[in-house]
C-alpha cells in the first residue's frame, strides 16, 4: 500500500471542507468550509451559519472550533489541523490563535476581510507554534464564492 504524501492527504481533508462549502451555498450562507482533523481522523465540520443563526459570530471556523473543543473535550487544539476553504477573517484567526491551533490550511486568500489584511503579516494572531499554509485549492475556493456573490447581484 502506498504512503500518501502530506500534500495529498491536505487536498483530501480541503475537498471535505469543499463539499462543506457547498453545502453552505445551498442553504443560501456565505460558501465557507471548515473542518478539523486530528490524527487523520475528521472531528468537526462546520460552515458559515450566520444567516440561519442571526449571529454574525457563526462563521465556518467558529462552529468548526465549537465542535472540535467539545469532541475533545478541552478548549486547545494544539494536535489538530483546521482545513477552511478562505482565509480566515480576524475574529476567526484570532479565536484559532486562542483555541492554540497547531495547523492552519486555508484555500482563496480574501483580500478585503482575511486576517492578513487587519494584522499586515501572515501570521496574524495565531500561536507562534501554529503551523499555516496557505492557498490550497485556492481557485476553487474562489470560483465559489465568485459564484455566490454573482448569484446575489
Amino acid at each position: 500500500m502506498l504512503e500518501r504524501t502530506q500534500e495529498e492527504i491536505d487536498e483530501l481533508f480541503m475537498l471535505k471542507a469543499m463539499d462543506e462549502a457547498a453545502e453552505a451555498f445551498e442553504e443560501d450562507e456565505v460558501p465557507i468550509g471548515a473542518i478539523v482533523v486530528v490524527n487523520g481522523k475528521i472531528i468537526a465540520r462546520a460552515h458559515n451559519l450566520t444567516e440561519r443563526l442571526c449571529d454574525v459570530t457563526a462563521h465556518a471556523e467558529m462552529q468548526a472550533i465549537t465542535a472540535a473543543a467539545n469532541y475533545l473535550g478541552g478548549k486547545y487544539l494544539t494536535d489538530c489541523t483546521i482545513y477552511v476553504t478562505v482565509e480566515p477573517c480576524a475574529m476567526c484567526a484570532a479565536a484559532l490563535g486562542w483555541a492554540q491551533i497547531g495547523r492552519v490550511v486555508y484555500g482563496a486568500a480574501d483580500e478585503k476581510r482575511g486576517y492578513r489584511k487587519l494584522y499586515g503579516n501572515d501570521r496574524g494572531p495565531f500561536h507562534p507554534k501554529t503551523k499555516i499554509t496557505p492557498g490550497l485549492l485556492a481557485d476553487e475556493s474562489s470560483q465559489l464564492m465568485k459564484s455566490f456573490f454573482r448569484s446575489k447581484r
